[in-house]
């Protein structure tokens, strides 16, 4: 049974069984722009229990147009206040977002953002490392291609029991390392998440995402019907070409299968079960910080993750997040029943 989501409401949908193909191709993993950044981080002031904290980010990369700074505590710190971005805190993993007046960073470029926090005994240490859009901030810049990304077969098969992740790439959709980056760091926000929550989580390859070169434009995703209503034509489009040209299965025992495309109808929707989330166009734009708040996005992936593992949709707005309640992420958490479920079920058997 694969269930979805729609903005506001959640309901049931059956699953489309559809049958692999054979060849694999048309995966994508260099990256297309040059990277890099520097972070300074520095306690202006601090007392008992708090202190503030001053945030400064150097893109030393290509141009970017949307940035997320992540970072994790060691010591028991929780950020309480921020001012020229958006935070979110996951136990010890803290996000950054910009704000939408500075989303903007050129190349060399510096912007600044500050927060108020909460320390205990613990001690209150600098952070031992930063990442901005994924990209682990070491002073330096890493080249990218001198030519765009092209086509060709994964180098080898991903491990089984692991989480793969796809973007795939209508013909007439630039390649944007935005996608890229900020669907890992949902992927990783979500590894955390279930981590904190069960004890253990699941596994994510190298590369988090395999970008898929699609056979068709965007319009043929939106416009060719799939389905009894079109909430599924796009991501059933999607989910019908990763089976054929990575040989995958629907449900698949090998590995839980993530797949987002940029391409949207207004109609279009997404869900998750039987081992695989499908998501739309808002969701790889989301991740992409193009489309609101990160906490919504994280918390999409969350509950789309619950439906692959096996886990219905509650049956109220329950704190769960399988309800609803996951517009609240970080604010949101798995019930007892729940995580008996996920462990107990047909993926359980994927979580170290």
């Amino acid at each position: 049974m694969l269930q979805r989501v729609r903005r506001t409401v959640v309901v049931a949908a059956a699953l489309a069984t559809v049958a692999a193909g054979a060849a694999i191709g048309g995966v994508t993993s260099a990256q297309a722009a040059a990277s890099g950044c520097r972070v300074s981080y520095t306690i202006g002031s601090q007392w008992g229990g708090g202190f503030t904290a001053d945030v400064a980010v150097t893109n030393l990369g290509d141009p970017l147009t949307g940035w997320t700074l992540r970072w994790s505590f060691t010591a028991g710190q929780v950020v309480t206040q921020a001012w020229n971005a958006v935070t979110t805190q996951s136990g010890s993993a803290v996000t950054a977002v910009n704000a939408g007046w500075n989303a903007n960073l050129a190349t060399n470029g510096t912007t600044t953002f500050g927060f108020n926090g909460s320390w205990n005994n613990g001690g209150n240490p600098v952070p031992a490392s930063f990442t901005l859009n994924g990209v682990v901030c070491t002073g330096a810049t890493t080249p990218g291609p001198t030519t765009s990304p092209t086509s060709s077969p994964p180098t080898s098969t991903p491990p089984q029991r692991t989480v793969r992740v796809y973007w795939l790439r209508p013909t007439d959709v630039a390649y944007d390392q935005r996608y890229v980056d900020g669907i890992a760091g949902v992927m990783r926000e979500a590894q955390s998440y279930y981590r904190q929550e069960l004890g253990k989580t699941f596994t994510l390859n190298n590369p988090v995402v395999e970008v898929v070169d699609g056979d068709h434009p965007r319009s043929w995703y939106e416009n060719t019907p799939n389905g009894n209503e079109c909430y599924w034509w796009v991501v059933f489009n999607m989910q019908q070409e990763l089976l054929r040209k990575l040989s995958l299965r629907a449900p698949d025992s090998r590995w839980i299968n993530v797949g987002e495309i940029s391409a949207e109808a207004s109609c279009s929707g997404g869900g998750g079960g039987g081992g695989w989330v499908i998501l739309s166009g808002h969701d790889a734009d989301g991740a992409a910080g193009v489309n609101g708040p990160m906490n919504r996005w994280y918390g999409g992936m969350v509950h789309e993750l619950g439906h692959a593992f096996g886990l219905p949709d509650s049956t109220s707005t329950d704190g769960t997040p399988m309800s609803a309640s996951f517009y609240s992420y970080p604010n949101t958490h798995f019930s007892q029943a729940q995580k008996q479920a996920i462990l107990n079920g047909p993926y359980g058997g994927f979580l170290s």
